[in-house]
């Protein structure tokens, strides 16, 4: 979007089309539902297009990636599909040079407060589950010295919050520094002035840094917030998933981690119905929900993914069983989280306004993630705020995924 602007051409993101735009659809090629919601779109706009609505469509992300043959042959609509690497030509598809110049300059699709910051593309993993590789490739970082530009120019845009995403963000620098060096990035991105919150998602068990939750401790800024996929807990099942971890060596991590932090809150996802995956392989994960007591917990049923480890086994779970699991262990992190909810009732929290709806401004604390965890509702007719700001908040009451409050003034 960018580069888009830059040469002079109009662009907004999911904004109202009018007649004889052109429509680029980024795509995702990962798990049943996010394909499907990806063709959908479209064949959403392939019928506008049909109709005279718009005057060009093209495609471009993961599904392109993975599947552009197919796409070609079954919707002729589309004028052109690209790659996860492609960009110039995506751009020259659209009359656009690609403008190496363009250091860090980029148009949020989020509200300007807030920017998903992605510090490395592709995954070295070789879990049995996941075609992201076959999409993205290896695991290539953007140098600390690129990354801290671009987010000196979020800052100077009014960006405070940088959520740093990665296919796997703990693998970060070995490419290019021959080490992991996540914990320099996190020291130099803490420095940029105007950025108040740094948030971590996507890191990865097996061997994973500790020093980066020194740094947390070190610094102010950096939300005392991890987000590790941790998958599964038996280890017939992590074994199967190649995740190269241990049941017991996942439990001593978690310890380890709480103890050198206790405040920190952490999220993971479950991957339920692996090939495999036995009655009492789910059993031991309840187990360990209900014993480790996550602040965030999500669950995805396993798809099964052609040209993965896991695609060549027997899919024998059926999707009745995957959605009975995915349901009960929701039942117990709904407990889990109203319990720890409760807890926060008469505290007061720093919380960033996100939007006004409802009534309501509705705020994040630094221990929740936009779209995926807890939100705070504050009545809107008691107090004034600002989309973008950050203010004190009491916590007055709790449901088991929302918090209510009240501003806390003078």
């Amino acid at each position: 979007m960018g580069q888009l602007q830059a040469n002079h051409l109009n662009v907004a993101h999911e904004q109202i089309v009018n007649k004889g735009d052109t429509v680029v659809i980024n795509t995702c090629g990962f798990i049943d539902r996010a394909k499907q919601e990806s063709i959908d779109t479209i064949l959403e706009w392939a019928k506008a297009k049909e109709k005279g609505k718009i005057n060009k469509l093209v495609v471009m992300g993961c599904l392109s990636e993975r599947y552009k043959d197919e796409l070609v042959a079954e919707i002729p609509q589309v004028d052109a599909f690209f790659g996860t690497r492609e960009l110039p030509q995506v751009l020259k598809s659209l009359g656009a040079d690609y403008k190496h110049e363009l250091i860090g300059e980029r148009l949020l699709s989020t509200p300007t407060h807030f920017a998903y910051f992605k510090i490395a593309e592709g995954c070295n993993r070789p879990c049995s589950f996941c075609a992201i590789p076959l999409m993205r490739g290896g695991h290539v970082s953007t140098p600390i010295e690129e990354l801290v530009t671009n987010a000196k120019f979020l800052a100077r845009n009014g960006t405070k919050e940088l959520i740093l995403i990665a296919q796997e963000l703990t693998y970060y620098g070995i490419d290019i520094y021959g080490k992991r060096r996540l914990d320099d990035l996190l020291r130099a991105l803490s420095d940029v002035e105007g950025i108040e919150w740094i948030r971590l998602q996507y890191a990865y068990p097996s061997q994973f840094p500790m020093e980066m939750i020194d740094v947390m401790k070190e610094r102010s800024n950096i939300c005392n917030y991890l987000d590790m996929p941790l998958q599964h807990i038996s280890d017939n099942v992590l074994k199967s998933m190649r995740r190269g971890i241990s049941s017991r060596k996942t439990y001593e991590l978690i310890d380890q981690i709480r103890q050198k932090m206790p405040e920190i809150c952490l999220r993971t996802t479950m991957l339920l119905g692996h090939p495999g995956e036995k009655e009492d392989d789910f059993e031991q994960l309840v187990e360990f929900v209900e014993k480790t007591k996550f602040d965030r917990l999500g669950v995805f049923q396993y798809s099964h993914e052609e040209n993965t480890h896991a695609g060549t086994l027997v899919d024998d779970v059926s999707a009745e069983i995957k959605e009975e699991r995915s349901e009960r262990l929701m039942d117990v992190q709904r407990d889990i989280s109203m319990q720890k909810n409760l807890e926060k009732i008469g505290n007061t929290y720093k919380v960033l306004i996100d939007r006004i709806e409802g009534g309501n401004w509705v705020g994040r604390t630094e221990f929740d993630s936009p779209e995926v965890d807890n939100e705070v509702l504050i009545p809107a007719t008691e107090t004034y705020a600002r989309i973008g700001d950050f203010c004190d908040v009491k916590i007055t009451d709790a449901m088991e995924y929302d918090l209510f409050g009240t501003v806390v003034t003078g």
